[in-house]
């Protein structure tokens, strides 16, 4: 019964901002890990953050530290990935994963995946 939805997505400038969400829901959220993952047509899937259960852990990708933060409400069963400073290289569906975690640690796996939001970067 695990769900994830994510929503937030747009056509933005470049230089622009978007916060994407992702509700949850049928499952323990406080005992996982949950990140997000974004593939653009023409390139490898990216592993784009990752935050651990108690949001005291993150990780980024580099290319898209100091620009992205991900964080997490879990009075809320919910993540969060703001994006600054949006380049046309950050165009792709961005997808929230999430996976049962035995400690608090960042490092995503993405063994479920929402449906997607559409982020485009374009003048």
């Amino acid at each position: 019964q695990l769900q994830l939805v994510e929503s937030g997505g747009g056509l933005v400038h470049p230089g622009g901002s978007l916060r994407l969400s992702c509700a949850s829901s049928g499952f323990n959220f406080n005992y996982y890990t949950v990140g997000w993952v974004r593939q653009a047509p023409g390139k490898e899937r990216e592993g784009v953050a990752c935050i651990s259960r108690s949001g005291d852990i993150t990780t980024y990708a580099d290319s898209v530290k100091d620009r992205f933060t991900i964080s997490r409400d879990n009075t809320k069963n919910t993540v969060y990935l703001q994006m600054n400073s949006l380049k046309p290289e950050d165009t792709a569906a961005y997808y929230c994963t999430t996976e049962y975690a035995y400690s608090d640690h960042a490092h995503c796996r993405g063994r479920s995946w929402g449906q997607g939001t559409q982020v485009t970067v374009s003048s």
